[in-house]
């Protein structure tokens, strides 16, 4: 299992813009299926975004599609989500998790491994 950590998360205006990456130890960057979901403040956690390591064939749930690009660095074994025109309902932990499986209609499989979050917090 691979461990991920994340980096990045802040505060920001909305209309602004962040970066979140999330880099993987270990020797070989194994994961089939690399992805970022969020939790706010009394909600369930929810897929955002997810990415095929392979050929880079991603997922965006509706709510960021058009605004978050998923991308990866496959040498620097990181998984990166840029968030564009932030909105106030943005604002969320947003973990980093590590798949099996993947769909471009739903994201990632089971969770094989989670980062610890960083809080995004965009303020109106």
């Amino acid at each position: 299992q691979l461990q991920l950590v994340e980096s990045g998360g802040g505060l920001v205006q909305a209309g602004g813009s962040l970066r979140l990456a999330c880099t993987a130890s270990g020797k070989v960057f194994t994961y089939f299926a690399m992805g970022w979901f969020r939790q706010a403040p009394g909600k369930e956690r929810e897929a955002v975004a997810g990415l095929r390591v392979t050929d880079s064939i991603t997922y965006y749930s509706e709510s960021v599609k058009g605004r978050f690009t998923i991308s990866r660095d496959i040498p620097k074994k990181t998984v990166y989500l840029q968030m564009n025109s932030l909105k106030p309902e943005d604002t969320a932990v947003y973990y980093c998790a590590g798949s099996a499986g993947f769909s471009s209609a739903y994201g990632l499989g089971s969770i094989e491994s989670w980062g610890q979050g960083t809080q995004v917090t965009v303020s109106s």
